[in-house]
């Protein structure tokens, strides 16, 4: 004889169910659940005492759509006129954005310079006038960032960062890599091929002298610790090369570094740039050189697959395009918690697993 099986569905707890445990009517228990008024204590007491019984999950998907508001978001980005990186963070949050379109979200795009202050407040001013109900934001200096967040926090209005983590600011989350430990790393994989140089390059995209992001600074922190700590005699030579040069000026400026610097034959760069030296690299035929760098955009996997970038590092710019909106959606619509630090994954790239990498990961 068969031993019989039973299988016990786990029905789900309906307000009426609550309402019922309770001894109150379902309207009782609606304005319970959703904090209004006109409620005595005792019945309170009574509903909350149901739902911590019976378990209950209110359908917050179900009471968000029902509602039928609109939400409307602001991201502030650098300007980017060539920066894959930034491109795949707005394709995420469109993507986000479209996921949830029944949800009537729709999101601003403001552009800012990253090294003219007044054209980032100039951002802040029309997002602010905008009366977003949440926003995302690529911060700038610390102290100019705060003018921004702190009329944020008077009005209410939640904001995400994204790139560069500023405890400071109190957002309510982050997305981003940890720039030291990325930093740290970077320089430990350049060492398993570079560990018998004596010199190694930096190569670094500038603006008057300075490095385009906070980011790239704490990379460069962890990178020297890194070396400091295991190959304190290996040299590091800096190379920059202006943001707005052209194809040619960077040419005649690695020509006359390489010639220079006859010794050198492993370089790294902090940022997604590392394609203006692979190209040169394979365009004058200098096999014996190659650079590691960030950012699996579309030159920088060329010269990978080519050999004249080593090793990338992938940031999932477009998983933190997309989960940026997404915590603002959970946090304003659904109000659900929100983790504060979300660290992305650090991704090595070779040329064996470059075919492997998926960009619009989530």
């Amino acid at each position: 004889m068969h031993a019989q099986h039973t299988v016990i569905m786990a029905e789900k707890i309906t307000i009426k169910d609550i309402a019922a445990f309770a001894g109150v009517s379902a309207g009782t228990v609606d304005r319970v659940l959703h904090n209004r008024p006109n409620v005595s204590a005792k019945a309170r007491e009574k509903v909350e005492k149901a739902l911590k019984e019976q378990n209950y999950q209110p359908n917050v998907y179900a009471s968000a759509l029902a509602y039928n508001r609109s939400y409307h978001f602001d991201m502030l980005l650098p300007r980017h006129e060539q920066v894959a990186y930034w491109e795949e963070i707005e394709e995420g949050a469109k993507m986000a954005v479209e996921t949830r379109k029944d949800f009537n979200i729709s999101i601003n795009l403001y552009y800012y310079d990253r090294f003219d202050d007044k054209s980032f407040v100039d951002a802040t001013g029309k997002s602010l006038a905008d009366n977003p109900n949440g926003v995302v934001l690529v911060p700038v200096e610390l102290e100019v960032t705060r003018q921004f967040s702190d009329t944020l926090h008077e009005q209410h209005i939640p904001f995400v960062l994204l790139d560069s983590y500023m405890p400071d600011l109190r957002p309510l989350s982050f997305f981003g890599q940890d720039s030291f430990q990325s930093g740290y790393f970077a320089a430990r994989m350049l060492m398993l091929i570079a560990s018998h140089d004596k010199e190694i390059a930096l190569m670094k995209i500038t603006k008057n002298g300075r490095v385009v992001s906070k980011q790239q600074d704490n990379r460069e922190v962890g990178l020297r610790h890194y070396m400091k700590d295991h190959f304190p005699a290996i040299k590091i030579v800096n190379l920059e090369l202006p943001i707005d040069g052209t194809r040619q000026q960077y040419d005649s400026q690695l020509e006359a570094f390489f010639n220079n610097h006859p010794d050198i034959h492993h370089c790294i760069t902090l940022g997604s740039k590392a394609h203006v030296m692979g190209d040169f690299l394979l365009r004058t035929n200098r096999r014996e050189v190659q650079i590691m760098g960030y950012d699996m955009v579309k030159k920088n996997a060329e010269c990978l697959r080519q050999g004249s970038i080593s090793f990338l590092i992938a940031q999932h710019a477009y998983q933190q395009g997309y989960s940026s909106i997404d915590a603002l959606f959970k946090a304003i619509v659904l109000k659900k918690k929100i983790q504060p630090v979300n660290y992305m994954p650090i991704e090595l790239l070779t040329p064996e697993n470059v075919d492997f990498y998926r960009r619009t990961q989530l």
